[in-house]
């Protein structure tokens, strides 16, 4: 049985990165479900519908944060990475670029 997230043979791969692929898999499905909210919200006229939405938007928020939090504990440089990156005044582009360093790029 063949799944979308892997390039491998799934029966070649250990344990620990086949749950890293299907937890990839996730992060992407909630991302996906993000967009598809903020497009619904974007053209929806009813308050209560909108509402609801906006409710079920915030649910993906959590999950897409939890399984990138997940994500980033198994994999250090990804982490240092983000760290570099993530929830900081300024300009991106710079802090991408301090990211490589915290990365050893």
């Amino acid at each position: 049985m063949g799944f979308d997230q892997y390039h491998e043979p799934p029966d070649e791969l250990p344990a620990k990165t086949r749950t890293f692929a299907r937890m990839i898999a996730s992060l992407t499905e909630e991302a996906e479900a993000i967009n598809w909210y903020e497009q619904r919200l974007a053209v929806e006229p009813d308050d209560a519908a909108k509402a609801i939405m906006q409710n079920a938007q915030a649910e993906e928020f959590k999950h897409f944060g939890m399984d990138l939090e997940y994500l980033l504990r198994q994999t250090p440089q990804w982490k240092a990475a983000m760290q570099a990156i993530l929830f900081k005044e300024g300009d991106i582009v710079q802090h991408g670029k301090s990211a490589e360093k915290a990365e050893g790029i």
